[in-house]
């Protein structure tokens, strides 16, 4: 063999060994400045369209697209209480362009509520919180109880237990009422709904005594809300005392609301999602879905939101537990 033959076949074998050793590595990961998004990006939501969930996700997505190079858009795939959203990024290619957004009851409740879900929060990536759906206790604008401190007296003096309504059993709206009622010494009675819309209307009959909603469900309705389930007051409610202010020492989380992807997603790729959510949260397409849905902008960093998941999944599993509510 020739000389100049030898040195070409030298060179297209070394061309193709860079090749293939380039196409072993996802591009997403090579550098982490390097913009690694080379096709639209997924965003589930396991959630229906058009509630605030979803109205906020779709401002980060409008929001994170031009960081990330791409169009970031949102398919809704609720069902199973957000689960069938989760099992459909369980099963997502772990490169960056499917994501989830949304509460993180389908990984902290669901597990221990929902036979058959074969994931944990060790299952997925955090890449950031960026709101908080605070949950309250609210009656209706004409109710006996004027204060908490009322309702909390005439729940531990009156001859029946005081009915109470929720999203549905092992709902945030569920537990954190049970987690309250056992800490005050409270007798109440649940009455499970298919979602705030559905309790509303029965409590304003004076059918139960009081509900436990998302704050955002309940706005402009005809309705007094007397505590709130959050760590702080609520922006647009600083005269309503907290859970805690009241005396329930460990309360649960309020509905966490992140972003999350895949396990095992380049480091690069999750750095560059973590930054365009931090970016994203502070938008105007973010704070002005954020006012509109009365949610509460609330930003962690990938470590800080799997920390927060970690310890709320073990807190709900000790409580799911203590109500008999677990289903495996």
């Amino acid at each position: 063999m020739g000389r100049t033959h030898a040195t070409l076949l030298s060179g297209s074998l070394a061309a193709l060994a860079l090749g293939l050793a380039a196409a072993s590595v996802p591009a997403q990961a090579q550098t982490a400045g390097e913009k690694w998004a080379n096709r639209p990006i997924e965003l589930i939501v396991p959630w229906t369209a058009g509630g605030g969930v979803d109205i906020v996700a779709r401002a980060m997505a409008q929001a994170m697209s031009g960081d990330l190079g791409q169009n970031v858009f949102v398919t809704n795939r609720e069902g199973a209480g957000g689960t069938l959203g989760f099992r459909a990024l369980l099963a997502a290619t772990p490169d960056g362009h499917v994501l989830a957004g949304g509460p993180a009851t389908p990984v902290t409740n669901a597990p221990y509520l929902v036979k058959g879900v074969s994931y944990d929060p060790e299952s997925f990536e955090y890449i950031c919180q960026y709101f908080e759906n605070v949950f309250a206790l609210v009656v209706r604008a004409d109710s006996p109880y004027a204060t908490a401190k009322d309702l909390i007296a005439a729940a531990k003096s009156a001859p029946a237990p005081l009915t109470y309504g929720s999203p549905g059993v092992g709902s945030i709206g569920h537990l954190s009422a049970e987690n309250a009622a056992a800490a005050l010494a409270m007798k109440v009675q649940h009455v499970p709904f298919r979602g705030d819309a559905a309790g509303l209307p029965v409590l304003l009959k004076g059918d139960i005594d009081f509900l436990v909603p998302a704050i955002s469900s309940v706005r402009g309705q005809n309705v007094r809300v007397l505590a709130v389930f959050s760590e702080e007051r609520h922006p647009s409610l600083p005269d309503v005392p907290t859970a805690k202010e009241l005396g329930v020492a460990r309360s649960l989380s309020q509905g966490l609301n992140g972003l999350f992807a895949p396990k095992g997603i380049p480091a690069p790729v999750k750095e560059s999602l973590e930054k365009a959510c931090a970016a994203a949260v502070k938008s105007e397409p973010v704070a002005a879905a954020l006012k509109n849905t009365g949610q509460v902008a609330a930003y962690l960093d990938s470590a800080a939101f799997r920390a927060r998941i970690l310890d709320d999944y073990k807190l709900k599993g000790e409580l799911i537990r203590r109500l008999g509510l677990e289903d495996k």
